[in-house]
């Protein structure tokens, strides 16, 4: 196996214990530079070969912005994400329009998923310099380019398949996928439900390279990342000159799918507001960038995936029945983990393979609890524990001590349901769960993460909440 030298990380953060903290959590991954404010981080970008800067935003003297505004002016290669615990639109907009941030992180961060993000980062990094060649090989031989273009897109298209949803012969999951292999060829939005970690996006994906639409883009945009009006210039653009910051103007992300699939994941979470604006745009196939008086047409399919009971949304008015049925021509149901308990096995198979340590096994007993564990994150979930296990274990076979302690007690799946009541006790509970989820999530969304007003509002101790949100699966 082919291994790739580590990039470089530049973190900068006026926070000692938060700089430490984020130098051990991605140190095993990157080369990792830390830097106390923006003239020492300036001092380390003359003397090292850095890709990544991840910045604070509020630090004294200066802002994140105002420091990756100047290494975009003198590093403009560099990827660049600022890591803050404020969320003002304001700050936003100028980051992505001054400083070509790429992302905007929010504190608390959690540690897989700031990792998960960095290696994304660094993948972009590396597809830059891999574009930047391309561009100089096009000068000189054409014929070579189209070539290496065709071979990307089968390579995309190889590794989103629908056998990258791992199950075995019985898995209820094949029934899904049967359904989106004949629907994926006809030209119908597609509306992916299910719990936070089933591979919503992953299905997409599929469908996706399954169509007639597999040479063109497919584009992702989440939609409870973004308060309404940083959503709305993402998909539709604007013009420079718009609203304060709009320095450029920007391709929205409706262009960019044009002739291909734009996803829109977690659209269960947009405003009334914004929903309309979306409707709008699916209804009369163009969209108007935010500032211009000249509307776009746009030829894109949607497929959308919502966590949330989104019929009961549109019973309650929260979700427009309109736009409801313009984005569900079909629905599709992706089961969660604990749902498909034969695919576990399987599924920890592959990940070990993928793994860098090479020859690792579970345990009978390790993979016993794997596979009984009621997993409420899913296979994001089953992914950390994994990820968990190789970090902790020196040998060849990993065993059960090596898993957290949730789970050393698990609920059996298999277990028989031993009269009518018992089965009706759990169909309330797990409606029950849903609910509490939901009301999370939303506390979550006004809070912008920070989880001690979320378990004040509640009523709850952020140990209480941390244990719930856990259980629930919520991010």
């Amino acid at each position: 196996m082919s291994t790739r030298t580590p990039l470089a990380v530049l973190v900068v953060d006026d926070e000692q214990r938060s700089l430490e903290t984020l130098k051990r959590t991605l140190e095993d991954h990157f080369t990792v530079f830390t830097a106390i404010s923006a003239e020492e981080g300036n001092a380390v970008m003359e003397r090292e070969l850095v890709q990544i800067v991840l910045s604070d935003q509020r630090m004294p003297g200066t802002s994140g912005v105002a420091f990756l505004r100047d290494v975009r002016s003198r590093w403009p290669n560099t990827v660049r994400l600022i890591l803050s615990g404020y969320t003002e639109a304001q700050d936003i907009i100028t980051g992505i329009n001054e400083a070509g941030i790429w992302q905007y992180l929010v504190k608390p961060w959690h540690p897989d998923q700031l990792l998960l993000t960095l290696q994304s980062a660094a993948e972009l990094w590396r597809l830059q310099q891999e574009n930047q060649r391309l561009t100089l090989e096009l000068r000189t031989s054409p014929e070579n380019l189209a070539l290496r273009v065709t071979k990307l897109r089968l390579k995309a298209k190889a590794q989103s398949g629908f056998d990258k949803l791992l199950r075995t012969e019985n898995s209820p999951l094949n029934e899904v996928c049967s359904l989106a292999q004949k629907i994926a060829a006809h030209d119908l939005s597609v509306l992916i439900t299910g719990e936070s970690g089933t591979g919503k996006e992953l299905l997409a994906r599929a469908i996706h390279y399954a169509s007639e639409r597999a040479e063109q883009a497919f584009v992702v945009q989440n939609c409870a990342a973004m308060p309404d009006n940083l959503l709305e210039s993402e998909l539709f653009g604007h013009k420079r000159g718009a609203f304060t910051g709009a320095t450029d103007s920007h391709t929205g992300l409706f262009q960019q799918a044009d002739g291909g699939t734009l996803f829109l994941d977690e659209i269960g979470e947009t405003s009334a507001a914004f929903q309309v604006k979306l409707l709008r745009a699916l209804q009369e196939g163009e969209i108007r960038p935010v500032g211009s008086a000249q509307s776009v047409a746009v030829d894109v399919r949607i497929i959308a995936a919502t966590n949330r009971d989104l019929e009961a949304d549109v019973a309650s008015g929260r979700f427009r029945e309109d736009l409801y049925y313009r984005v569900a021509s079909i629905t599709l149901h992706l089961p969660g983990l604990r749902e498909r308990p034969q695919d576990i096995a399987l599924i920890v198979t592959d990940l070990l393979k993928k793994s860098p340590l090479i020859g690792r096994k579970f345990s009978a007993e390790a993979l016993n609890l794997l596979t009984n564990h009621r997993w409420p994150g899913n296979v994001r979930e089953l992914q950390n524990e994994i990820r968990r296990a190789l970090a902790l274990g020196d040998g060849p076979v990993l065993g059960a001590n090596l898993l957290s302690p949730r789970l050393s007690h698990p609920t059996r799946l298999s277990d028989p349901v031993p009269d009518a009541a018992d089965d009706a006790s759990g169909q309330l509970k797990h409606q029950l769960e849903r609910v509490e989820a939901q009301l999370i999530r939303a506390a979550m969304l006004r809070h912008k993460g920070n989880k001690t007003h979320v378990a004040e509002e509640l009523g709850l101790t952020r140990v209480g909440l941390r244990m719930k949100l856990d259980r629930l699966g919520v991010s």
